[in-house]
C-alpha cells in the first residue's frame, strides 16, 4: 500500500504516454494498423517503445512518396495530400484490408482499429507552422459497427522535431481515449491534450460519427473545443457538421455578421440581406467568391453566467435551418475577428453591424491591453481596406433614428471616427425596413420565455414554427448584455 503523509491532497493523475500505449498493447483484442504520412511515424513509435506491441500492431506504414500514396489510396481531385478527404481514404482503405486479411472465425473477439494522419510540419523558412488531419476508425465490440473520430490540428511550435513529438503524443491520447472514454465524448476532447500544452498545438475541427456517437451533436463538440481553450474559433456548416475554417474562408470575400441570434429576428436578416447587397457592389468583390459568416462570441454565449449548452444548440439549430455558416469565436474585440479572417484570405472583407456595436468599437476601455491602444486596434481592424455596413438605430422613446451621420462617440474619438467615416470605411445601410427597427432579440427572447403573445411577428414564419415545434428558448429568461442585435 502506498504511503500517505498527513496533509497530502488527492488529485487525479494522468497516465503517462508510455502507460497509455502499454495498456492498449496488453489488451489482447485491440488490433489494428497505423498509417502516418508527413511527420514520421511518431504515434506508432510510442506503441513500439512501450512493449508488447506485437499484440496490437497489424501493420505500420508511411507512403511518403506521392506516387506510392496515389497508387495505394487514389488521387485527390485537387491533387493535395493534407486534406480531410485523403484521411478518410486512408482509414477506410486500411480497415478494408484488415477485415479481408484477418479471419473473424480465428479471431472472434478482435476489436479492429485504423489510426491515420496526413500532416505537413513547419517549412524550412519557418513561414508556415504546419497543420494536419488525424483520424481513428475503430470498434468497441467485436462484431459492432465502426466509429470515427476525425480532427484537424494546427502546429504552434517552431521546430519540426517538436511538432513530430507532439503529434505522436496526440495520436496516442486519441487512441487511448477512444477506447477508454468512448461513452463520454467531452472527456475524449479533454484527454487529447494530456501532456500537451495549448501553446504547442491547436485543434480547430473535430467530428464524431458511428454507432457509439449517434447522439453526439458535433456543434456542441466544437463549443467544447473553445471552452477547453484548444482553439480560438470553430465553424460549422448548415448541415450541423464542423468544418475547417481554412477551407471555407480560403481566398474568399468574407462578410461577417456578429450577434446573439437569440433568436434570429427579422432585423438580423435585414442586416444580412442589405449588407450583402452593398458587398456585392464593391469593386473588388466577386459575387461567386462571397462567403457570409454569422459569428457568435464565447462571451455572448456566457452572457451573465456559465454557457448554457441547450441555449447554444437552440441558436445553432435556427441559424443552420436558415442555411447559414456559423463561426463561434473567442474574439470579444472586432479587430481580433478581422485578424483571424485575414489568416485565410487577403481579399476584401466587410462587417455588418448595428449602431450600438460601432459605438462600442470606439470605446477605449476595450484596448487597454494593447501597447498601441485604440490606434493599434484600428490599424489591425481597417488595414485591409475593410468596410463596415451600418444598420440604423431607432430610439423607442423619441423615435430618433441614428445613422453614421449623427452617431455620437466619445469626444476624444470624434476626429478618429470622422477619418474612417469620410474615407468610406463606414457605410450606411439606407434601404432598410423601417417597420422592424423596434425589434430587439433580448425583448423577443423574454416574450418567448414568458409565453407572451405577438413575438412571432418579429421572426420569419419558419423560424417561429421551429421554436414552437421544438420548444426552443423556453427556459428561465436571463437578460443579455449589450452585444448587438
Amino acid at each position: 500500500m502506498a504511503i500517505k503523509i498527513l496533509g497530502d491532497r488527492d488529485f487525479e493523475s494522468k497516465p503517462s504516454i508510455q502507460n497509455k500505449a502499454l495498456k492498449i498493447n496488453l489488451n489482447k483484442n485491440i488490433y489494428g494498423t497505423f498509417a502516418e504520412i508527413g511527420a514520421g511515424q511518431e504515434t506508432v513509435r510510442n506503441f513500439f517503445r512501450a512493449g508488447g506491441s506485437s499484440n496490437t500492431i497489424a501493420k505500420t506504414m508511411s507512403a511518403y512518396d506521392k506516387d506510392f500514396s496515389d497508387a495505394i489510396y487514389g488521387t485527390e481531385p485537387d491533387r493535395r495530400y493534407v486534406t480531410e478527404g485523403r484521411l478518410h481514404k486512408m482509414i477506410d482503405h486500411e480497415m478494408e484490408l484488415i477485415e479481408k486479411r484477418i479471419s473473424r472465425e480465428k479471431h472472434p473477439n478482435k476489436l479492429f482499429f485504423t489510426y491515420a494522419n496526413t500532416v505537413a510540419t513547419i517549412d524550412f523558412a519557418k513561414r508556415y507552422k504546419g497543420h494536419g488531419w488525424v483520424g481513428l476508425k475503430y470498434q468497441v465490440e467485436p462484431k459492432g459497427g465502426f466509429n470515427k473520430i476525425v480532427l484537424h490540428l494546427r502546429f504552434k511550435e517552431n521546430d519540426a522535431r517538436l511538432q513530430q513529438n507532439t503529434l505522436g503524443i496526440l495520436g496516442t491520447n486519441l487512441i487511448y481515449a477512444a477506447y477508454y472514454a468512448y461513452n463520454n465524448p467531452k472527456q475524449i476532447l479533454k484527454d487529447l491534450f494530456d501532456h500537451i500544452d495549448v501553446d504547442q498545438i491547436e485543434v480547430d475541427t473535430i467530428n464524431f460519427s458511428g454507432p457509439q456517437f449517434k447522439d453526439v451533436d458535433n456543434r456542441l463538440m466544437s463549443l467544447h473545443l473553445l471552452k477547453n481553450k484548444m482553439t480560438e474559433a470553430v465553424m460549422f456548416s448548415p448541415d450541423g457538421n464542423n468544418v475547417l475554417p481554412a477551407k471555407v474562408l480560403y481566398k474568399k470575400n468574407v462578410l461577417a455578421l456578429r450577434g446573439s441570434f437569440r433568436p434570429v429576428t427579422k432585423v438580423n436578416l435585414d442586416i444580412y440581406e442589405k449588407s450583402l447587397e452593398l458587398f456585392k457592389k464593391e469593386r473588388k468583390v466577386k459575387e461567386k467568391n462571397i462567403q457570409v459568416v454569422f459569428e457568435i462570441t464565447l462571451s455572448n454565449l456566457r452572457s451573465k453566467g456559465e454557457i448554457d449548452e441547450e441555449d447554444f444548440l437552440d441558436r445553432a439549430k435556427l441559424l443552420c435551418s436558415l442555411g447559414h455558416t456559423v463561426l463561434i469565436s473567442n474574439f470579444q474585440e472586432y479587430y481580433k475577428l478581422v485578424e483571424y479572417l485575414s489568416e485565410y484570405t487577403k481579399e476584401r472583407m466587410a462587417l455588418g453591424m448595428g449602431v450600438n456595436n460601432l459605438v462600442d468599437i470606439f470605446d477605449e476601455r476595450y484596448y487597454r491591453d494593447l501597447s498601441g491602444g485604440i490606434l493599434e486596434a484600428f490599424g489591425k481592424l481597417f488595414f485591409k481596406d475593410l468596410r463596415v455596413y451600418l444598420y440604423p438605430f431607432k430610439d423607442e422613446k423619441t423615435g430618433e433614428i441614428t445613422t453614421s451621420e449623427n452617431l455620437k462617440v466619445h469626444p476624444r474619438m470624434k476626429e478618429l471616427y470622422k477619418f474612417f467615416k469620410y474615407n468610406g470605411r463606414v457605410i450606411d445601410i439606407e434601404n432598410y425596413n423601417k417597420d422592424i427597427l423596434g425589434i430587439f432579440s433580448n425583448k423577443i427572447l423574454q416574450m418567448i420565455s414568458n409565453d407572451e403573445e405577438g413575438w412571432e411577428d418579429a421572426l420569419l414564419e419558419e423560424t417561429a414554427n421551429m421554436i414552437k415545434d421544438q420548444n426552443l428558448f423556453h427556459r428561465e429568461y436571463q437578460e443579455l448584455e449589450n452585444v448587438g442585435f
